[in-house]
């Protein structure tokens, strides 16, 4: 047990912070607070899909916000015809892998580089915006949900305890919910990333084609590190929409894919725990700078860019745990005596 806990330290130390975080924020934090803080968590999330497959799967993705925009109108859409929200909730997980595994498909196996990948998810989420975008007539409907085109899908019901569609989560259950399912993502995502398949991920990021020479279909590991990755990222669609109880095709935008990529630049893209702190910090910092008129927040959010690539290229999270945490330990260590020293050179 002690010997788990010295080489986990960091991942116990992640838990402990996580649950006091989970069971102390609604007991201390006002209302509007807590939303907020709900909205933070739900986008932790996304950017843990985007981290899993770039920064530990090598899969350049630009256009990953339309697995969270199809999670977002796939649970508004299913939620508004069905009522109760939980069948809608593993809807809007299962679209989204299901649309990166047939988009994966395509483009592992026939051998696309990583750019046209980039390029072509962005095309597709260019794609859906605009489709997206031009649904505002009345005729454009599924079911009883109009999709309603730029002004969104107002009045979306809220998540509700599973089967009973008349008790539905209050804001202090969606914030334990949210952190709850970030917990398990995080966690879970560092268990696959240890087992062999997780192993052969990151040697595929590495050198593809020595893999390959090793007897492992790398083309399949990361088709399936793709879908996981989409269905995270409907996860975090589906828990926005039913957050804010609208969607709107700006969910599908590329402002959205590219503030994505900005939280994994700024906290780290080959780590876990970066991401989730490029997320939050990205975030709070946008809603403060919202709150003025001086300066555009697209402004500053692409100085943070520049300045991270240019400075801090591995991101916040490395550069604490190669350079700073290293830094502090030599301080702390205890500097040898000269007699100490001359008896250790004479040995």
């Amino acid at each position: 047990m002690t010997r788990f806990l010295r080489e986990n330290a960091a991942l116990v130390a992640v838990a402990i912070a996580g649950i006091a975080l989970l069971i102390g924020l609604p007991l201390v934090l006002d209302l509007y607070t807590l939303l907020q803080v709900t909205l933070y968590v739900i986008y932790a999330i996304l950017a843990l899909s985007l981290a899993f497959i770039w920064g530990y799967g090598g899969i350049l993705c630009f256009g990953h916000s339309v697995f969270f925009g199809l999670g977002a109108y796939g649970y508004a859409v299913s939620v508004i015809n069905m009522g109760d929200s939980t069948l809608p909730f593993l809807i809007a997980i299962a679209l989204p892998a299901v649309l990166a595994a047939a988009l994966g498909y395509f483009m592992f196996y026939a051998r696309i580089s990583d750019v046209y990948v980039g390029v072509i998810t962005l095309t597709v989420t260019l794609i859906f915006y605009n489709v997206v975008n031009s649904t505002a007539g009345p005729q454009y409907h599924i079911g009883e949900a109009l999709l309603g085109g730029f002004n969104g899908m107002p009045n979306v019901p809220s998540l509700n305890i599973p089967f009973q569609p008349d008790n539905t989560l209050e804001p202090a259950g969606m914030f334990v919910l949210c952190m709850a399912l970030l917990l398990i993502v995080y966690f879970g995502l560092h268990i696959l990333l240890r087992t062999r398949f997780g192993r052969v991920l990151v040697a595929v990021r590495e050198n593809e084609q020595r893999v390959e020479f090793l007897g492992y279909d790398s083309r399949l590991h990361k088709l399936i590190a793709f879908s996981i990755g989409g269905a995270i990222a409907g996860l975090a669609g589906c828990l926005f929409t039913a957050w804010g109880n609208f969607v709107s095709p700006t969910a599908f935008s590329v402002v959205q894919s590219a503030q994505i990529i900005i939280w994994l630049m700024v906290g780290g893209a080959g780590t876990l725990l970066g991401p989730v702190i490029g997320a939050v910090a990205i975030s709070w910092l946008t809603v403060q700078i919202g709150t003025q008129q001086t300066v555009n927040a697209n402004v500053v959010l692409g100085g943070i860019l520049l300045v991270f690539v240019l400075l801090v290229p591995k991101g916040v999270a490395p550069m604490v745990t190669e350079r700073l945490v290293p830094w502090f330990v030599s301080l702390r260590r205890p500097a040898a005596s000269p007699r100490n020293v001359a008896g250790e050179s004479k040995a």
